[in-house]
């Protein structure tokens, strides 16, 4: 098994070599590259980045995190792309989980989990995290397919197979279309147990009601009406 680790990222200055350092911490053979796509940085974005051996650095021009990492897609090397957020931190034991899954269930096309929230206060992280435990799996299993961005595993043949990612789909909505494309050719799991740390800093910004509400709204636009509302988005940083 080779992964090929994709990174869009935009001012993430205070983020990136965290992340970075997160996944090389794994010490996997299975981790065939890491590959950050800046997508337009006007800080230390790329000079953190630059600062890690073995990582490409690519650029791509067009505004949007589906741009970003479709141009990491295809770049990308490895038999399988796991796509993750620049604020994300991989835990010990997430390479481990990606050779499970894929090697007991050969029509398994993707793999996703949750957050686990580093940043939030106590209070707050036990109400969002209690959130996806309440709301992920029962939605999951009502619409057989779930995947979050930040966490997603993604065999390269069936993503070429649905020609890769929406790019129309700015923000709200693309990864439920990703996993509703990639349950037409194989088998999306969600599993809770397979989560990634992530930061809260949206939560913090827009509040966790608001986000919680405007993720669902999308997934649910998306999941049975094959639409992503027409929403902006604001880049938190």
């Amino acid at each position: 098994m080779k992964i090929s680790i994709v990174i869009p990222a935009y001012n993430e200055e205070r983020y990136i070599g965290p992340c970075i350092q997160s996944i090389q911490e794994q010490h996997s053979d299975d981790i065939a590259e890491i590959i950050v796509v800046d997508n337009g940085s006007t800080d230390g974005t790329l000079a953190t980045a630059k600062k890690f051996r073995g990582v490409t650095v690519l650029h791509e021009s067009k505004k949007g995190p589906s741009h970003a990492r479709q141009r990491g897609f295809i770049e990308a090397k490895g038999d399988f792309v796991a796509f993750i957020d620049a604020d994300t931190r991989i835990p010990a034991g997430w390479i481990a989980a990606i050779k499970k899954e894929f090697g007991r269930d050969p029509n398994l096309v993707c793999l996703s989990g949750p957050f686990r929230y580093y940043d939030l206060p106590p209070l707050q992280k036990f109400f969002a995290e209690l959130l996806w435990g309440i709301t992920a799996p029962p939605t999951y299993w009502l619409t057989g397919f779930m995947a979050l961005f930040a966490n997603c595993v993604i065999k390269r043949d069936a993503l070429a197979k649905i020609g890769g990612l929406d790019t129309t789909i700015a923000f709200y909505g693309d990864d439920t279309n990703l996993a509703w494309r990639l349950s037409k050719v194989g088998k999306v799991k969600f599993l809770m147990s397979f989560y990634i740390f992530g930061s809260g800093r949206r939560l913090i910004h827009e509040g966790l009601i608001k986000t919680f509400f405007l993720y669902g709204i999308s997934y649910l636009s998306v999941a049975f009406f094959h639409k992503p509302p027409e929403k902006e988005y604001n880049d938190i940083r």
